[in-house]
C-alpha cells in the first residue's frame, strides 16, 4: 500500500515521487510482481515518516512507467484500476501492507443526460477556476474517454474540489449516485467562486 494525502480515482493517471527507503522497496517488489499495488488516503498524519492514520477505501493502481534517479529515488507513473476496500492493516514491514478486496458496484452510468450535465458543470467549474487561479495549472481543454464508465471517473479526477469530497465520491458504489454528487459539488463550488469573484471586484 502507498498511503497519500490525496485521493486517486480509477482511470486516473498520477505521478508518484518515491524517496523513502520503505517505498523504494515497494517499487522493487512491485516491479518484480504484477506491477500493481494499492493507494489510500491518509486521514491523519503525514505522507512520510510513518505513524499516519488511513481510511478504509482506496484504489488499486497499475504501474505504467518507472523513472529511476541516480540517488535511488524514482518517479512512478501509475494508472488507477479499481476501487478496493481495506479489510485490515498488517505490520508496516517493510512498508504499509493490508488485506484488501475489490469493491463491487454499479460501474456504468445509466442516465446519459446526467453524465452530460455533470460534464458541462465540471468544464464550467474548471474554466472559472482557471480564471481566478491562473497559477493552479488547471487545463481547460481536457479530453475524456468515450466509455461512459471511464468518463465518469475521469470527471471526478479533474474536478477542483476538497479532498473529503473526493473521498466521498470514491466511497459511492453507484455511478449515477456519484455523478449526482459530483454535479452538486460543482454547483456549490461554482457558486462559492462566483461570490468570491464578486467580493474581490467590489
Amino acid at each position: 500500500m502507498f498511503p497519500l494525502s490525496s485521493v486517486v480515482f480509477p482511470h486516473q493517471r498520477v505521478p508518484l515521487h518515491v524517496f523513502e527507503p520503505r517505498y523504494r522497496q515497494l517499487v522493487d517488489d512491485v516491479r518484480a510482481g504484477d506491477g500493481r499495488f494499492g493507494i489510500c488516503l491518509i486521514a491523519r498524519g503525514a505522507e512520510f515518516g510513518g505513524g499516519d492514520q488511513r481510511v478504509d477505501v482506496g484504489t488499486l493502481v497499475e504501474t505504467a512507467a518507472v523513472f529511476p534517479f541516480s540517488d535511488g529515488r524514482s518517479m512512478l507513473v501509475v494508472d488507477g484500476q479499481e476501487r478496493i476496500h481495506i479489510l485490515g492493516w498488517l505490520s508496516d514491514d517493510p512498508y504499509p501492507r493490508a488485506v484488501v478486496e475489490i469493491v463491487p458496484g454499479v460501474a456504468t452510468p445509466s442516465e446519459p443526460a446526467l453524465l452530460a450535465a455533470t460534464e458541462s458543470a465540471v468544464r464550467a467549474l474548471r474554466n472559472l477556476h482557471s480564471e481566478m487561479h491562473p497559477d493552479s495549472c488547471v487545463d481547460t481543454e481536457c479530453g475524456f474517454a468515450a466509455d461512459p464508465c471511464v468518463r465518469a471517473w475521469q470527471l471526478c479526477a479533474v474536478t477542483p474540489m476538497a479532498t473529503l469530497d473526493q473521498l466521498q465520491l470514491l466511497r459511492l458504489s453507484s455511478a449515477d449516485e456519484r455523478l449526482r454528487q459530483l454535479l452538486e459539488i460543482c454547483c456549490e463550488r461554482y457558486g462559492d467562486l462566483t461570490r468570491q469573484l464578486t467580493v474581490d471586484n467590489i
